[in-house]
């Protein structure tokens, strides 16, 4: 039955690619493409792939490894379980491909990547199923997320032509310093699977753009997007070798992880993920000194003052809550409301839960909250439920695995949260909202900041003192100020303290792939 569905909701009314484009033949037996049980039996779509893509050519591994549609439990098909060979490989076509990359001109670039930008929005709508079918986010929000991964491609082949130096009048008359900018080498990009797509651009559009090459690993849930894009890249002519996808089952994870930071072809490492594997990859990155930037779990907090509207912060509150079922880094975490309109904020924030989200099939119509990606998130929101209703919380709404069975999980909205429960000191990474109950600002302050972790956080004020008062005193990367949905391909992305290092996209995320060299120009 779910696998009907699947096909029914994959392929209906699915518009003829264009031509593939290829600018340089497949190997012998390439076309002998690792299954994908959603679609027809015996379709080869270009979009669908299952082996590596290394040096512009699709590979298979020795063993493969499956991929399971988390709504339905239903097998997709098989991908490529890549090890340390062909982890080593990928690096290698990579480092040959950026002696020629970072020559190429950064108008030839902008318009390479700008190529890809506009094969990803021909093929927004078998994108964005793709994602539906390995992430179960639902359709909707699968097709924001390939808008918004291909606008990462789209602002950073416009970076490209903007990459400045400087030049600096020293004290001496007959010298003069030169400020160049140069492509650090091979990235490694490890990626996440709760953006399967937008994760990888947001990375390798700056890569690209500042003459870096890039092996990616996509993560093991959702690896067809990573291989998609490959695909879209190759068609786009993007060289040989400067875009590698090199998937990998969980168990290899760890071994393929640790190839990638200490490879010493490898010069930086690019990661989204949980801060306990950031830090063992920092740790492996660190004998060998290479670049790193990181984006880490987050705590977000969520803080509702008396002077706030509170229509308005319910809103903010659904839309940063429930994207993708709450499994977004920046998503709110912990819901701080003042003691005056606590009460008030509860009752339409519940409703508000009641009447807006509905629970199901991603590909179904009219869906809003999708599953989780597995059974281990289903029995880490469980778990904090547990924990909360033990030690004293409400349930207000939901509390428990949603009817539907697998992966899914009610929307859940506690009150009387107090600050010793997990769902307080852990991120949940799930469907659940924990409301505290605080009388002072500076109370509010502080319990947000009681974190080791501080990527994102929101507010909500109409006071333009508080305002400035609170969203200097956050210790986040990123605030929100009446505002729920704070990502912006313009913006800067990224944390402090243990949620990360560096910042992607923006102005300021090509600088991640960029050297800084200093000339000293003597004797004029």
């Amino acid at each position: 039955m779910a696998t009907c569905f699947l096909r029914r909701s994959f392929w209906a009314a699915r518009p003829a690619l264009p031509p593939p484009g290829r600018l340089h033949p497949e190997p012998a037996g390439a076309q002998r493409r690792r299954s994908y049980a959603g679609g027809p039996a015996g379709l080869h779509t270009d979009l669908l792939r299952g082996d590596s893509f290394v040096g512009g050519r699709w590979l298979p591994a020795p063993a493969a490894f499956p991929v399971y549609d988390p709504a339905s439990g239903t097998k997709l098909g098989t991908v490529a379980d890549c090890g340390v060979p062909e982890a080593r490989a990928a690096v290698r076509a990579a480092y040959d491909a950026f002696g020629s990359w970072k020559g190429v001109s950064v108008k030839e670039r902008s318009s390479l990547l700008r190529k890809w930008y506009d094969l990803m929005i021909q093929n927004k709508d078998d994108l964005a199923k793709i994602i539906t079918a390995e992430s179960g986010k639902p359709l909707k929000e699968a097709q924001g997320e390939i808008l918004y991964s291909a606008l990462f491609l789209e602002w950073f082949s416009e970076e490209a032509r903007r990459i400045y130096g400087d030049i600096i009048y020293t004290s001496a008359k007959d010298k003069r310093g030169l400020v160049l900018k140069q492509p650090v080498g091979v990235a490694a990009i490890i990626t996440p699977w709760n953006f399967p797509s937008a994760m990888i651009t947001r990375k390798v559009g700056a890569a690209l753009a500042a003459g870096c090459t890039v092996v990616v690993k996509p993560a093991e849930d959702t690896p067809y997007s990573a291989l998609a894009l490959a695909q879209l890249a190759s068609q786009a002519g993007i060289p040989p070798g400067v875009y590698n996808v090199i998937p990998c089952s969980r168990a290899k994870a760890k071994e393929v992880g640790e190839v990638l930071c200490t490879d010493p072809l490898v010069s930086k490492i690019s990661f989204t993920g949980s801060t306990a594997t950031g830090k063992i990859l920092l740790h492996h990155a660190a004998n060998s000194v290479k670049r790193v930037s990181m984006e880490l779990g987050g705590l977000a907090p969520f803080i509702v003052f008396d002077s706030a509207n509170v229509d308005q912060a319910v809103a903010g509150a659904m839309a940063s809550k429930f994207r993708n079922a709450g499994q977004t880094c920046v998503c709110a975490n912990r819901f701080l409301v003042q003691r005056g309109i606590h009460d008030s904020f509860v009752a339409k924030f519940a409703e508000a839960m009641k009447k807006s989200l509905r629970v199901g099939n991603g590909f179904e119509e009219g869906t809003t909250q999708g599953p989780l990606i597995n059974e281990k998130a289903v029995e880490k929101v469980e778990k904090h439920v547990n924990d909360a209703v033990a030690k004293g919380a409400t349930v207000v709404t939901g509390g428990k695995r949603h009817q539907s069975g697998g992966n899914f999980f009610e929307p859940t909205l506690l009150s009387n949260v107090t600050r010793d429960m997990l769902c307080i000191t852990e991120e949940t990474f799930g469907p659940l909202a924990p409301v505290i109950k605080f009388d002072k600002e500076e109370e509010a302050v502080a319990i947000a900041n009681a974190a080791e972790v501080g990527l994102a956080g929101y507010f909500y004020s109409q006071d333009p003192a508080q305002i400035w008062r609170v969203a200097e005193q956050l210790e986040v990367g990123m605030v929100g100020v009446n505002e729920g949905l704070i990502s912006s391909v313009e913006c800067p992305f990224g944390g402090v303290k243990q949620s990360g290092l560096g910042r992607e996209g923006s102005k300021y995320g090509i600088d991640e792939y960029l050297e800084v060299k200093y000339v000293c120009y003597g004797g004029l």
